[in-house]
């Protein structure tokens, strides 16, 4: 077997597909599980936002608007989700539409975070322009909170709604009150903090860049701290009941922390590269972690192992049928985001049934980039070849397509040959 397929074929082997969600062409910078949790949206370096369905661990929508990376995403009320980008600007997005139905902007350095208030009303943005802003859902101007000397890189509200809790590069963890005018809390921390989160008793969490994790009362008491990781601690999730903490970390381990006893209870191990995103399912236990190596991970915080495994050439496996194929193996990491078969329909990207003599943007029912529909391009094997060989982003310019390309030749060859036959 040929050298680039055969390590092909042992990273599925080692990440099950069911265990991974695969379609960003760069970092998985943030993740949000809706609260019912079916459906998942990812931000990514590769300035998308991806909607999964987490029961079918497929991607049901690719938004592409933001000039830069998607650091931050939120579920919103009414089924809208919001991402907030390196571009400095906040979209708000009703699922299934290719553009934002509104653009928030204000903030003049990258968004980094963001956050709903207990009763939906309210949206809060934390930014490297050293602010917070409160944006109302409903509409209207923001309200700014400034006060950090430095980079503001997590904001959470408190259970009631009646402050929220920021972090920042200044090393200080901030509690602003938002109602009256009393000046917010400072707590001067040891080192710069890179994550927050509140706990449904009102306890403050944070994850700082010296591996350690701080707890704080609702008051601004500084409660104790736990060194969790030897590396910077990046990310931090909290269970819905707050009794589990998922402190992600730069070098990809994910210590598991028991908030009551302030101890590790186990470490996830992942790849070995940055752990950028974490996020908790409702059941408080199955935890979604977005790395470096492009990849959302699906893991059992309980147990410490991975969800989700599959055995090649399951009933449930869409490339059953093609399990001796090299090109299938290549055609693998695409599966999230195109079906083959014309009943199948088409999911964040569009069905490749019938794909070649077709023109670029022309299957009907699917929401084309305008971009594409400009292009003279007729899907051919040279085509197709050609696409995988300079990137979406060269060779198809203005695509919703991540960014992914494939640097072999005989790679790109049998992915050709195997869609020549998959998709007739």
């Amino acid at each position: 077997m040929r050298k680039s397929l055969l390590i092909v074929l042992l990273v599925l082997c080692a990440f099950p597909a069911a265990a991974q969600l695969r379609g960003h062409g760069g970092p998985v910078r943030a993740l949000a599980i809706s609260p019912d949790g079916s459906t998942a949206i990812s931000g990514s370096f590769d300035t998308s936002a991806i909607i999964w369905s987490l029961r079918q661990n497929t991607a049901q929508q690719v938004m592409r608007f933001h000039n830069g990376a998607v650091n931050a995403v939120a579920f919103l009320p009414g089924h809208r989700v919001a991402t907030g980008g390196a571009d400095a600007r906040i979209a708000i997005w009703q699922p299934g539409e290719g553009q934002p139905r509104a653009v928030l902007e204000g903030h003049s350095a990258p968004v980094v975070a963001l956050a709903l208030s207990p009763n939906g009303a309210t949206l809060a943005s934390a930014s490297w322009d050293h602010t917070i802003r409160l944006w109302p859902t409903a509409g209207g101007p923001a309200r700014v909170l400034e006060g950090h000397q430095q980079n503001v890189n997590g904001v959470a509200f408190m259970p009631d709604g009646s402050a929220v809790a920021s972090t920042g590069y200044d090393a200080t963890l901030r509690i602003w009150p938002l109602t009256g005018a009393a000046a917010p809390v400072v707590i001067n921390m040891s080192a710069p903090l890179n994550a927050i989160a509140v706990a449904p008793d009102g306890e403050i969490v944070s994850a700082g860049a010296d591996g350690n994790v701080s707890f704080v009362s609702p008051k601004g008491e500084l409660r104790g701290t736990l060194h969790a990781s030897d590396t910077p601690l990046i990310a931090i999730a909290l269970s819905p009941d707050g009794r589990t903490i998922a402190a992600a970390s730069i070098l990809g381990a994910v210590p598991i922390i028991d908030r009551t006893a302030r101890a590790i209870k186990r470490t996830l191990v992942g790849p070995g590269l940055p752990i950028w995103s974490a996020a908790f399912f409702p059941d408080g236990h199955t935890l979604l972690t977005g790395g470096a190596d492009h990849m959302i991970r699906r893991w059992d915080a309980a147990s410490g192992d991975q969800i989700g495994a599959v055995t090649a050439g399951a009933a449930t496996d869409p490339l059953a049928a093609f399990a001796d194929d090299p090109g299938a193996r290549v055609f693998r990491a695409c599966v999230a985001c195109h079906t083959l078969r014309p009943d199948e329909g088409n999911r964040a990207g569009p069905t490749l049934a019938g794909l070649f003599g077709r023109r670029i943007a022309t299957l009907p029912g699917y929401n084309f980039s305008p971009a594409l529909k400009k292009l003279d391009i007729v899907w051919t094997p040279e085509t197709v070849a050609k696409l995988f060989e300079l990137g979406p982003a060269t060779f198809t310019p203005g695509t919703k397509m991540p960014e992914q390309r494939i640097t072999s030749a005989e790679d790109r060859e049998a992915l050709v040959k195997f869609l020549e036959k998959a998709t007739k």
